[in-house]
């Protein structure tokens, strides 16, 4: 008998300490993410994409299940999910399942990471929906990011939570594969899963997590070693440390035949995340002193370009990517062949095409997010390229995704070119400058408003990347957030002091 498989997915990551919540138009646009789709529309948007769900549907497709398609939506992460838009979202995704007939299993393409105005756990809730809905023989099966700050409700109401090993994360669909064999797995044995989960006890900068460089490098491929005889699945979630509600941070999560081959799994995890910590640690730059270093390695002989990265206004961490910090530094060091983007101001977008291209305007650039420390930047600029913001982002993180940055325009101040945009998306692919005419392999230097996932279609070209600070939303560091919520004894850095809750 052919399987019935229900397939959606709400994703959503969530910087509580952020300027600008996400409303149900967020969602429907998309972002970084593709748009909204619901029904049969969805198998049709998420083919040949790096998400997980792409993944998973091909996978099942391949299976030979019967898909049953519900809803999916995701937006770019931002302050708190509101509660119009949760409460939608999830309605619609839930009439869909309840339409669905008799089911099989379940697979849900989700973050980990959402908090909501009303709710602190949004997969949790969501999750336990479905549970509600399907009943306990149903298996449910979760695809996650690897910044998912995974609850105890989650883990309880799901039979099987899978999450991505790589950051920059180019294995989204793979990891959707992987989640469909599980639930494949499941189904064909319907026998439940023993399940181990552990909460790990310090939260890590986010521009250190990457799986590009130690120690992450080595805590995910002991992933795989674990996963053989009784044990299914083993993810190892970094956590999003930018939530504050306590079950925010790290976390590992087992799956196996037995309680004893579960607990060992996770146990050898938790343990290898513990004796890292130390190495969890680099080098991190003001604006000014990482400008000038990469003047100072372009004087020596470097070859451009070398990429600094404006992790503090990541747009995939919750900035809304229009602080002016990095943009003042290039203009005032008379920085050559200089590029920065994305810096999204629409009203900018807008006066450039009114005028035109080769046009010079008059224009205060970003700074509308209130950010201490921050403020508009007026220049005046020339008109290089118009766009209207579409464009197939082709590398490895983004994997085939379109966008839709809105009005967008290249402006040039002196020898540095800035690319505005109308709508926010992290700056990870190369052809989020070429589509305003700017060559990134040409220039000598480039500031990406990206922590990490930039490093995907960047690092193949970069002579150097130096992680800069500039004042911006998402703090370098955790332990420079003002928390209240968060698990008293959480250390808020590796080797870092842990958190008290104020009085």
């Amino acid at each position: 008998m052919t399987l019935r498989v229900a397939i959606g997915g709400f994703l959503h990551e969530t910087n509580t300490f952020a300027p600008t919540r996400a409303t149900y138009a967020d969602f429907v646009q998309g972002g970084g993410y593709m748009p909204m789709a619901c029904g049969e529309a969805l198998l049709t948007a998420c083919r040949g994409i790096n998400l997980g769900v792409s993944g998973a549907v091909a996978e099942a497709q391949a299976l030979g299940w019967e898909l049953l398609p519900l809803s999916w939506a995701g937006a770019i992460p931002s302050a708190h999910v509101t509660r119009e838009a949760y409460e939608r979202i999830v309605e619609r995704l839930l009439q869909c399942l309840d339409q669905a007939g008799r089911l099989d299993g379940v697979l849900l393409d989700l973050h980990g990471a959402m908090v909501c105005e009303h709710l602190d756990d949004g997969e949790g809730e969501l999750l336990a929906r479905v549970r509600e809905l399907v009943g306990p023989e149903v298996p449910i099966a979760a695809c996650l990011d690897l910044h998912g700050n995974i609850t105890a409700r989650m883990v309880e109401k799901a039979d099987v939570l899978v999450g991505f090993r790589t950051y920059p994360h180019v294995d989204m669909a793979e990891t959707g594969r992987r989640t469909a064999r599980a639930l494949g797995e499941l189904m064909r044995t319907e026998m439940p899963l023993t399940k181990a989960f552990h909460r790990l006890d310090y939260l890590v900068p986010i521009p250190w997590q990457t799986t590009d460089l130690e120690p992450a490098a080595g805590l995910y491929r002991l992933l795989t070693t674990q996963e053989q005889d009784e044990v299914l699945s083993v993810s190892l979630f970094m956590g999003f440390p930018a939530a504050d509600f306590p079950e925010c941070g790290p976390s590992v999560v087992a799956y196996a035949r037995s309680q004893a081959a579960a607990q060992r799994a996770a146990d050898r995890i938790a343990q290898a995340y513990a004796q890292a910590e130390a190495d969890f640690a680099g080098c991190v730059y003001t604006a000014a002193e990482g400008i000038a270093e990469a003047q100072r390695l372009l004087s020596e002989g470097s070859r451009g370009p070398i990429v600094l990265a404006d992790t503090q206004d990541n747009p995939g961490a919750g900035g809304d990517s229009n602080t002016t910090g990095m943009l003042r530094a290039l203009v005032e060091a008379h920085a050559q062949g200089a590029a920065l983007g994305l810096l999204v101001d629409p009203d900018a977008a807008a006066s450039a095409h009114r005028a035109g291209e080769g046009a010079m305007i008059e224009v205060a650039l970003g700074g509308t997010s209130g950010i201490p420390g921050d403020s508009p930047f007026p220049v005046t600029a020339q008109i290089e390229r118009l766009s209207d913001g579409r464009l197939l982002a082709s590398g490895d993180f983004y994997g085939g995704a379109r966008l839709d940055l809105g009005p967008s325009a290249c402006l040039r101040i002196g020898d540095v070119r800035v690319v505005v945009t109308s709508h926010k998306a992290q700056m990870a692919d190369r052809e989020m400058f070429r589509f305003v005419g700017i060559i990134p392999e040409e220039a000598s230097l480039l500031v990406v408003k990206s922590s990490t996932h930039f490093r995907a279609d960047f690092a193949p070209i970069a002579a150097k990347i130096l992680i800069c600070k500039a004042p911006g939303p998402m703090p370098f560091s955790p332990a420079d957030l003002a928390w209240r919520r968060l698990a008293p004894g959480m250390r808020l850095s590796p080797l870092g002091r842990s958190f008290q809750p104020p009085e």
